[in-house]
């Protein structure tokens, strides 16, 4: 699909277009006390979306589908009518983790129903806190509308049976965005069970970053990824994180870079660790 806008925005631009009133923001900050501070201070005019309940459809039995299943796309789709987003909108989404959570997965979502006009912001909270965007707690109201359009997926995914498959398919890349501890299976914070995908490489997603957490300058992303890549077909490279969320972010990445965008395997780790292969 293609990017007609740029997927990031840095604090200085949102700056200038928080000033017209021409955009709607989305904080999606995420974690235990992510509502609470949004309540406390966030951007002007900012609405809230919450991962677990709005951006997935968590189910008791996590070997379905991982942590944090894509929910219906009509059913996104309604929910976006819900918080006033119709398909001329431009939306800005910002959250706590330099986009890497739930701001990329919001992203990834709204693309994939077709928008055009929507943008992460580059460093998120960090890059708000530096260029001194103004805050409030006021919860400003807004217009819901009757629906937003849209009823599938358009951007690529893989089910768990199809990557079984071919994981170790050599005209096949997989690759696990996690940080390497959990990849190599040294530690696992989370899930039940450590290690990775057989045949997956290991590529984490801090590595779309700089030290100081907004994303690498997209020709430097370029090369490095389509190095990585070599002649793979975009259709055969296929990312993955824990849950399906973060995943996003260097999905994000290839955006940023001016590259198609590959699959994205939503049940991740905790869907694949909890399945016999």
């Amino acid at each position: 699909m293609p990017q007609l806008v740029s997927p990031l925005i840095s604090a200085s631009e949102l700056k200038q277009l928080m000033r017209s009133r021409s955009i709607i923001l989305i904080d999606a900050s995420n974690g235990p006390n992510a509502y609470s501070n949004y309540l406390e201070n966030h951007l002007i005019g900012a609405r809230y979306v919450d991962l677990n309940t709005q951006l997935a459809d968590i189910h008791t039995d996590v070997s379905f589908g991982g942590r944090h299943p894509l929910p219906k796309a009509a059913v996104f789709a309604q929910f976006l009518g819900e918080i006033g987003i119709s398909p001329d909108n431009h939306v800005v989404i910002y959250d706590d983790k330099n986009g890497s959570n739930a701001a990329a997965r919001f992203w990834w979502m709204l693309k994939s129903l077709g928008h055009e006009k929507v943008q992460v912001l580059d460093g998120g909270m960090n890059a708000v806190n530096i260029q001194q965007l103004p805050m409030s707690s006021k919860i400003d109201d807004f217009d819901k509308k009757s629906t937003y359009p849209g009823d599938k997926w358009l951007l690529p995914l893989i089910e768990m049976e199809e990557l079984a498959r071919i994981s170790e398919n050599e005209e096949y890349l997989v690759i696990d965005v996690r940080d390497a501890a959990r990849y190599s299976g040294e530690v696992e914070p989370i899930d039940l069970i450590a290690g990775h995908i057989p045949g997956a490489i290991n590529v984490p997603f801090t590595e779309n970053l700089a030290e100081n957490g907004m994303f690498l300058p997209s020709e430097i992303l370029s090369a490095k990824y389509q190095d990585l890549f070599k002649n793979k077909r975009t259709e055969n490279i296929i990312f993955h994180c824990g849950s399906g969320v973060t995943a996003c972010h260097t999905i994000l990445a290839m955006a940023h870079a001016k590259l198609p965008l590959p699959r994205l395997y939503v049940g991740s780790w905790s869907e694949w660790s909890r399945n016999e292969h």
